[in-house]
């Protein structure tokens, strides 16, 4: 039975059985598994051993046992879990008795069927085992969960579906609950269809179980100790969860259906269509539990709104002290052919169990259409089921026909209980159809016109579910007796009475409806608006403003604080041993700090760091190898040589400090991006970063940064804190290293909708941090930050190199928008460089170098909100420069040039460009050819006509047109290997110098 090891496997069954711990973890598992399969000796549940079956018929019970295991394996291939079916499934082979060396003549004969929950302890037959097994297993719910490796899990779960044969006890009261909010559903919608003819609202009709599954989990919630739900949720069936699970008023829908919306503020933004908009609600429960739910606000790009969800469940658990992740649930709705197509899915379930990012486990429900807007699932997925994605994280998958309210309630009660045992994601994949298309403008007939006539012949949910009713007996109808028992009460007797008040309450949900529409008619005749959107400044986030101030904020800290921070890297714990090096590092930064000689950057980000948790703000950072830093800069965390241990310096400040967090991600963008901008959403007084390994990596979170990071206040009136760092510079390191696409966000700059700064000294760095979360408004950061400029060097001077004083941490000092040249006398400066960014020390070096005492170097290190009076004022310093030059390293079409030139222009300041060309790609790849680029850029800002010729190939000066500069030379598709670079002459207004 066991190979032809035999006698090895019995000498280690022998040991097992006597003590487990006595063979080694291969062999436990091993023998575990083969014991909840029913191999060997006893029940899964409890190890006890019956008697096993006859000796003589080791053929019979062989297949019994093979059999169950496949049920258990592939029941769900034979469930009638689709609502459009006109037959039952074909039988699997994988379920056929022969396939087990069984037969028809096998039914009646006696088994023992002690491996199957339910039926231990008890004579059973063939025939009844089968039974079972078809109800427990092929009826409307197709449960798949043998793919989970741990056996704790496989048994829980079994244990719980096999001896109720998957029909869940539910009382009276629970059935006439699932009627009334089927009948809300369906009402809600058919009030729409009727009063908003041809208007999207990405109707429910088809899969309105959703809300009778939603309320099920709420109401199941507070019993398991949830004392919150954060829903992340698709467009179709959004305002009807609104509007039946969180109990949004309805006059407020009706209102965003006739579009008048008026503007009550200059705070209110764009707004959003309102099948994007979120709500919140505190809720009670039947039992008179309190609950709150949340809907995120979301895009069209519907399934990145996932990790968002998870980040606030994460910030919110902190807040409420969950260590154990039990109060804060999220629910992920989604449909089924974005669950299969979008890359975010994988991302987030890649997030469950990581240390920095898992929440507990989320409850995941598919709305599954059977379609993807008008693209049929053979066309849409490689794989048998929608949901094959989530097995890859071990998630159980329960499949279930929405047609059978009933099953789709007890699935979720499950859900979240096995949510609630075990911390890990689960997924419902609710089987419906889609009454109308992709919305309600569409034919879905042109398109899948056999599947459209199936669904017109449909009966409303609501009366499919009557009418089981209205057949249930005492008897269970066909159930065995003993399940019959376990389901309890019936509706034997009670049915008409049930029904007849869920038709009254179905006459007042009408009336409330009617009456909420009429008052929106008058309100919208009248030519009043009621505010739509949500409220942005409650809670957590009251007493914050949606306005940005240049004001200057006192950043800088106390000496005694530097030391204190000093102290914490530099220091390290008893028996601790840091690497060598790295120990050298670390005392070297100590030391610079308390003999008060210049910083670093990693020093400068400690010091803001630590002087951050001491005064009770949270910081938190992940990104991909953050913790030691892309360039070996951060040393957030410290690895003993010899053990491996972890050892965090600023988490060991005070024993009353804040909390310090920093976390090495998964290799993704989208997702920890996306997650990180839900935490700052719901913990505005932490201080929350992203960091991107390289600053290009953002590139894979860009819708993240579109429809979230950039238009999230204007669209759904939520500000946000989160900080994006993004290394940036050209330094020779290819196309994709150099660039963080600087010009992309501040093309998307507006309304002060975000901030983008380029600082180029540690100090600049430690008090735009500290900044950030020291102000009265969040918007979210984005940060240029370096890569060659992180550490000191002995191969240049200091004062060309981004090193600060330590006098420029300490009290008194703060964040400056602009950086003067401190070196230059106004009275002698003929020519201005504005610049931003590391190519200020290149041409720092040169004006030394050559001594240009003519020559002023002026740094924008924030570029938005547009820093006006602070550039004017240093600008208007030189009265007699002639010469006005903005110099960047990016190419004339990427970087800051676009975006500063009519701005410079608007202030009345003639500045020329000198940079490179513009081009398709970031940046050469070749080390030789930047070096040679980097010099002709620098010698051109220094030339004595920056108009001229400044060096060979692509070199000289632009013409401007009146919309601004025309291509530079060799932007009009010519080719070669020249250096590119390039100069334009403006004057006031955009003429040609």
């Amino acid at each position: 039975m066991f190979s032809e090891n035999g006698e090895l496997v019995d000498e280690m069954f022998g040991r097992w059985k006597a003590n487990p711990g006595s063979v080694d973890a291969t062999w436990q598992a091993f023998f575990a598994g083969m014991q909840f399969a029913g191999a060997l000796p006893g029940q899964p549940g409890t190890g006890s051993a019956p008697a096993a079956a006859s000796g003589a018929d080791l053929r019979l019970q062989t297949g019994v046992v093979r059999l169950v295991n496949w049920y258990r394996q592939a029941g769900h291939l034979q469930a009638r879990t689709d609502p459009l079916a006109l037959a039952h499934p074909t039988k699997s082979p994988l379920l056929a008795i022969e396939t087990y060396d069984l037969s028809t003549a096998d039914l009646d004969k006696t088994i023992d069927a002690s491996m199957y929950f339910g039926l231990e302890g008890c004579p059973v037959t063939l025939r009844e085992l089968l039974q079972s097994l078809e109800e427990t297993y092929c009826r409307t719910i197709g449960a798949e969960y043998m793919h989970i490796d741990s056996l704790e899990v496989r048994r829980w779960l079994a244990g719980r579906m096999e001896p109720v044969r998957n029909r869940f006890p539910m009382a009276l009261r629970q059935k006439y609950r699932i009627l009334m909010t089927l009948h809300q559903a369906e009402l809600f919608e058919k009030f729409l269809h009727t009063k908003y003819v041809g208007q999207k609202r990405f109707s429910l009709e088809g899969g309105e179980t959703l809300i009778p599954v939603l309320d099920a989990i709420i109401e199941r919630g507070p019993a398991l100790g949830v004392k919150e739900f954060i829903i992340g949720m698709a467009h179709r069936g959004r305002l009807n969860v609104l509007a039946n699970t969180l109990n949004k008023p309805f006059a407020e829908i009706f209102n965003e259906f006739e579009d008048n919306y008026l503007p009550m503020s200059t705070h209110d933004g764009d707004g959003d269509v309102k099948y994007h908009l979120g709500f919140s609600a505190d809720i009670e429960t039947a039992d008179g539990q309190s609950v709150h739910l949340s809907v995120t606000p979301n895009p069209s790009h519907l399934e990145i709104v996932n990790p968002v969800v998870e980040g606030r469940v994460r910030a919110k658990q902190r807040l409420h002290g969950d260590s154990e992740r039990k109060t804060g649930v999220p629910i992920l709705i989604h449909g089924d052919a974005a669950f299969a197509g979008q890359g975010v899915i994988m991302e987030t379930f890649n997030l469950m169990t990581l240390s920095g990012y898992r929440t507990g486990g989320t409850v995941h429900v598919v709305i599954n259409n059977q379609i993807g807007f008008t693209t049929n699932p053979r066309d849409s997925r490689s794989t048998q089921y929608c949901t094959d994605i989530a097995k890859f994280v071990q998630a159980p998958v329960f499949h279930v026909n929405a047609e059978d309210a009933e099953a789709c309630v007890a699935v979720a009660e499950l859900a979240l209980e096995f949510r609630q045992q075990f911390k890990r994601d689960v997924v419902i994949d609710l089987v419906c159809y889609r009454k109308w298309g992709h919305n309600e403008g569409d034919n879905p007939g042109y398109t899948q016109p056999i599947q459209s006539k199936v669904i017109e012949k449909k009966e409303p949910l609501s009366r499919v579910y009557a009418k089981h009713l209205a057949e249930e007996t005492s008897g269970g109808g066909g159930v065995a007796a003993h399940v019959s028992e376990a389901i309890g009460e019936a509706f034997a007797g009670k049915l008409e009475e049930a029904v007849q008040v869920a038709d009254t309450a179905a006459d007042e949900y009408k009336q409330r409806m009617q009456k909420a529409y009429d008052e929106t008619k008058a309100f919208v005749k009248s030519g009043q608006s009621r505010k739509r959107g949500m409220e942005g400044f409650s809670g957590r986030w009251k007493g914050f403003t949606h306005d940005y101030s240049h004001a200057p904020v006192a950043t800088g800290v106390p000496d005694a604080t530097l030391d204190r921070v000093a102290d914490a890297v530099g220091t390290f714990p008893a028996g601790f041993t840091p690497h060598p090096n790295l120990q050298k590092i670390l005392e070297a930064r100590r030391d610079n700090i308390k003999a008060r000689r210049h910083l670093d950057w990693g020093t400068a980000e400690a010091l803001a760091f630590g002087s951050l948790v001491l005064e009770g703000t949270p910081v938190r950072l992940s990104g991909q190898d953050s913790r030691r830093g892309t360039f070996t800069q951060r040393h957030a965390v410290v690895v003993d040589f010899n053990t491996g241990a972890d050892h965090y310096p600023l988490a060991t400040l005070d024993p009353k400090q804040a909390a310090f967090d920093v976390f090495d991600s998964s290799l993704s963008e989208a997702a920890v991006l996306g997650f990180e901008y839900g935490y700052a959403l719901d913990d505005p007084h932490s201080l929350v970063m992203w960091e991107a390994q390289f600053g290009d990596f953002a590139n894979g979170a860009q819708v993240i940064i579109d429809q979230f990071l950039t238009s999230g206040e204007s669209k759904w009136n939520r500000s946000n804190g989160l900080v994006m760092l993004l290394p940036h510079a050209y330094e020779g390191q290819g196309p994709e290293h150099s660039s963080a696409r600087l010009e992309r966000f501040l093309q998307m700059c507006a309304e002060d909708n975000m901030q983008v700064v380029y600082p180029t000294t540690p100090a600049q760095y430690f008090h735009m941090l500290r900044r950030q979360v020291r102000r009265n408004f969040r918007k979210p950061l984005v940060v240029m930050t370096p890569k060659s400029l992180l550490r000191f060097t002995d191969k240049k001077p200091l004062e060309h190199q981004a090193a600060s004083p330590v006098s420029e941490f300490t009290t008194g000092n703060h964040f400056r928008e602009v950086l003067d040249d401190q070196k230059a006398n106004p009275a002698a400066v003929t020519r201005v460089l504005l610049c931003s960014g590391k190519v200020y020390y290149d041409l720092a070096a040169r004006r030394d170098e050559a001594k240009a005492q003519s020559v002023a170097v002026v740094r924008l290190e924030q570029f938005y909100p547009w820093p006006a009076e602070q550039l004017a004022a240093v600008l208007s310093r030189f009265p007699k420069c002639r010469e006005w030059v903005w110099v960047q390293e990016e190419s004339q079409n990427m970087g800051g040039w676009s975006f500063v030139e009519p701005r410079l222009r608007a202030m009345n300041f003639p500045f020329e460009y000198v940079g490179r060309d513009a081009s398709a790609s970031p940046s050469t790849g070749s080390h030789h050819v930047h070096e040679r680029e980097q010099k002709l850029l620098v010698d051109g800002a220094f030339a004595a006509n920056p108009s001229g010729p400044i060096g060979p190939g692509y070199v000289g000066w632009v013409e401007p047109t009146a919309h601004g500069p025309a291509p530079a030379n060799g932007a009009n598709g010519s080719h070669g290997d020249k250096d590119k670079t390039a100069t334009t002459k403006m004057k006031p207004g955009g003429a040609t110098a």
